[in-house]
């Protein structure tokens, strides 16, 4: 549980930003390596840059709400 712990101890830190971020990396292994190393060299990254970081990977969409109703219709 270190990216749980490295997120806790974000400045700006709450708890659905660390339940995203978690959600988001559960879902693919690749992801938590991509996000560890992030944080890891960008110590001072603040929940927002998190955040945009994450919402810049080429999958995020895959897991986006409106990605999915899309396909249900």
């Amino acid at each position: 549980m270190e990216l749980k712990r490295a997120l806790e101890k974000t400045k700006g830190s709450y708890y659905a930003f660390v339940v995203a971020v978690l959600t988001y990396v559960n879902n693919k292994r690749t992801r938590y390596e991509i996000v560890m190393d992030y944080l890891r060299q960008t110590p001072e990254a603040s929940t927002e840059d998190i955040l945009e970081f994450i919402s810049r990977q080429d999958d995020f969409v895959e897991d986006a709400a409106f990605e999915t109703a899309e396909k249900i219709v």
